[in-house]
């Protein structure tokens, strides 16, 4: 199996876990994630998987300016439900690159490493997402809007034909071209106004 090539040239991450290091996973603790490795997660690669990449990215970007992300360090607080929508899917993608877990996570070693209770669902704020460093306390909210990069209009009817069983393989494969498509073009505008809004919260008493 091959991914397409823009899975690789979309921005990646590298983050520090110390637990990684101690365990010896990782000879520095230094770990880079790419968006590969949140289409395996999922199991597909969509526009909501594209969009919690990107915040996570970008959000860990701004914490952490001139060092790398201490993964496992990292409370995540959602506006929504984990049930409602796609929350449940970005979650997911954002618990991979953090570490952060609800009560399911690593329970930890001599009180170090614990990974559990940092990811939250139905809290207040502004954004979609906070993400707060648990050292500083210091806290940025993202949100994420695709409007900006529109579909092909062929591709909701060729969806339709496939939901329904009258697609044919040739119509399944431009389905699937056209799909991915708008994947790569909402990755490659990861820098456009709008697709990833970012803003500090000014107090943070969530670390």
């Amino acid at each position: 199996m091959a991914f397409p090539a823009f899975f690789h040239e979309a921005p990646r991450i590298v983050l520090h876990d110390p637990l990684a290091q101690m365990l010896g996973a990782s000879d520095d603790g230094q770990i880079e994630y790419g968006y590969e490795d949140a289409v395996r997660l999922a199991g597909h690669s969509c526009p909501t998987v594209a969009g919690a990449w990107l915040m996570t990215v970008k959000a860990l970007q701004a914490l952490y300016p001139d060092s790398l992300p201490q993964r496992g360090d990292i409370l995540v607080e959602f506006a929504d439900e984990a049930t409602n929508g796609v929350t449940g899917v970005i979650a997911n993608v954002v618990c991979l690159i953090t570490g952060a877990t609800t009560d399911t996570g690593f329970k930890g070693l001599a009180g170090q490493h614990d990974r559990r209770y940092l990811l939250k669902f139905d809290q207040s704020m502004a954004g979609e997402i906070r993400f707060t460093r648990r050292d500083t306390g210091t806290s940025v909210e993202v949100s994420y809007s695709a409007q900006g990069v529109p579909g092909s209009p062929a591709a909701m009817p060729l969806l339709q034909r496939i939901l329904s069983g009258q697609a044919d393989a040739a119509q399944q494969q431009e389905f699937g071209a056209l799909w991915q498509d708008r994947v790569r073009r909402i990755l490659e505008a990861h820098d456009q106004p709008g697709l990833v809004s970012l803003s500090w919260v000014k107090s943070a008493t969530h670390a």
